[in-house]
């Protein structure tokens, strides 16, 4: 009787890791220990940069909103503590959009927050 294997098994798995690993160099994409370290590292930076493009976004906003309110005459802080003191509820990344888009809708905004 043959020795019974878990080989259609195994090859699938393989076949499932070297289809992620696609589009690496050399080794990195059909040879089962590089191809391996190469996926961890991938999906670790992944994992990382995913946490990290948040905190870009958030940034770029910022910095929307800072020189949409130097065109209008205010910096950043005195028109968020403005914002806050009128009780207008918009997050950054909606008041960047207004910045970009919508540059009437902002001078309101502006006003409102002078206003407070």
């Amino acid at each position: 009787m043959p020795r019974a294997t878990n080989g259609p098994a195994s090859r699938r798995r393989k076949n499932r890791l070297f289809k992620q690993t696609k589009g690496n160099f050399g080794g990195r994409k059909n040879l089962l220990r590089t191809a391996t370290e190469t996926l961890n590292r991938g999906m670790a930076y992944a994992f990382r940069h995913r946490r990290q493009f948040k905190r870009t976004q958030r940034g770029l906003w910022i910095t929307r909103i800072g020189i949409a309110a130097k065109d209008n005459g205010m910096s950043y802080n005195t028109f968020i503590s403005g914002l806050k003191k009128a009780n207008v509820v918009l997050d950054r990344k909606m008041l960047s959009g207004l910045a970009i888009e919508d540059a009437a809708a902002f001078q309101t905004l502006c006003a409102m927050a002078k206003g407070a």
